[in-house]
């Protein structure tokens, strides 16, 4: 199935005020509204969740293997939060697990 161009071009305007849409109604309609003490609280976990929700298949079943379980993405993902845990920086975990990752494949290959 093709699309002209000019399909493709409403098609992008529809999703973007959609998406636009969809976030307005949540920060623009709500957000100058005090929010339940329980309802703070549950937001606060919200990027501790999300993250590991986006992470977690990347590294169990990457697309880079076909979906077979790669022990240097395992590793690295290992230092990765034992790093994080122990420095409490966001950036010495990243550069851990990178390194990690990239010395275990060029070791590995």
């Amino acid at each position: 199935m093709t699309f002209s161009a000019a399909e493709i071009w409403i098609l992008i305007i529809a999703i973007g005020v959609g998406t636009y849409a969809i976030r307005f109604s949540f920060l623009g309609l709500m957000g100058n509204r005090s929010y339940p003490d329980w309802a703070l609280r549950m937001l606060r976990y919200t990027p501790g969740a999300v993250l590991p929700g986006l992470v977690a298949p990347l590294v169990v079943w990457p697309a880079a293997t076909e979906g077979q379980v790669d022990p240097a993405r395992l590793i690295a993902a290992a230092a990765t939060l034992g790093v994080g845990i122990w420095t409490k920086n966001t950036m010495w975990a990243i550069a851990a697990g990178a390194v990690t990752f990239y010395g275990l494949g060029a070791a590995l290959a």
